[in-house]
């Protein structure tokens, strides 16, 4: 297995839900942490926890993933051994409304696409040269299920997860000779905050989401995550698809009344 220990990741999106679940878990394994997101203070809370349980070191990010001059800025505000990142989690994203592709708004469409596309390849093209220079890191991007089955509703926020599947794939074969490891974990249904965002503060329409099964938990991708960035350096794990036990597709799922 691969040593985490002072290994320094950055993980974005990391106020909440899957990206908090994962700075824990490698917190728990000794990694230094730089925290993005863009809520000032659930950072601070999240790092506060962190230092005090594992006394670990953290550098936080408070910038918007969706612009390449807050990336850049951000970037390179850090101390510069904080810049050799070791591992990136690409966890940022999001999804608005469920209208069909006839029906959807323009402006949710474009904050998706700038969230989810072009936010991952911002931050990944300031870390990945220096990647390139040691000829050693691992970037692990969270796809999703809708980057494998559309559906109903989806269209646009099932068009970002299917580009961050080929990205990943584009990555891993342009970075073959430089000892780059790429991974996609794409969940199925997991409780976050995701659908209350996707529902615009909807908590009641969030809940039904999940009603009748037990989804997955950001634990549970954090666990995932954690099991690509341990493996033995000659390993990589492309992909990881999960599921709740009661979820077979993007379209099938079993519901107890």
């Amino acid at each position: 297995m691969t040593d985490l220990k002072n290994k320094i990741v950055l993980i974005t999106g990391a106020s909440a839900g899957i990206g908090a679940a994962c700075a824990n878990v490698f917190a728990a394994q000794g990694a230094k942490l730089i925290l993005n997101a863009r809520r000032e203070t659930r950072i601070d809370e999240l790092s506060d926890q962190l230092k005090k349980e594992f006394g670990i070191e953290i550098q936080k990010l408070i910038f918007d993933i969706r612009s390449l001059d807050q990336v850049k800025q951000a970037f390179n505000s850090l101390p510069e051994e904080w810049k050799n990142v070791d591992i990136l989690v690409n966890n940022a994203g999001l999804a608005i409304g469920t209208d069909k592709f006839q029906d959807a708004d323009l402006a949710d469409w474009e904050q998706v696409l700038d969230t989810n596309i072009k936010g991952l390849i911002y931050i990944t093209k300031e870390v990945l040269p220096n990647m390139i220079k040691r000829e050693s890191g691992h970037i692990i991007n969270l796809g999703s299920i809708a980057g494998r089955e559309v559906y109903i509703g989806g269209n646009i926020y099932c068009a970002t997860k299917f580009a961050v599947n080929a990205i990943s794939k584009a990555i891993r074969a342009d970075t073959l000779d430089k000892k780059i490891r790429v991974s996609s974990v794409d969940p199925g249904m997991v409780e976050t905050e995701f659908s209350i965002v996707r529902f615009r503060g909807d908590e009641e329409k969030a809940k039904n989401v999940y009603k009748g099964l037990q989804p997955l938990t950001p634990e549970d991708i954090a666990d995932a995550v954690l099991f690509c960035a341990t493996r033995p350096p000659h390993v990589n794990i492309n992909e990881i698809l999960l599921t709740p036990l009661a979820q077979a597709s993007a379209f099938y799922a079993v519901r107890e009344e």
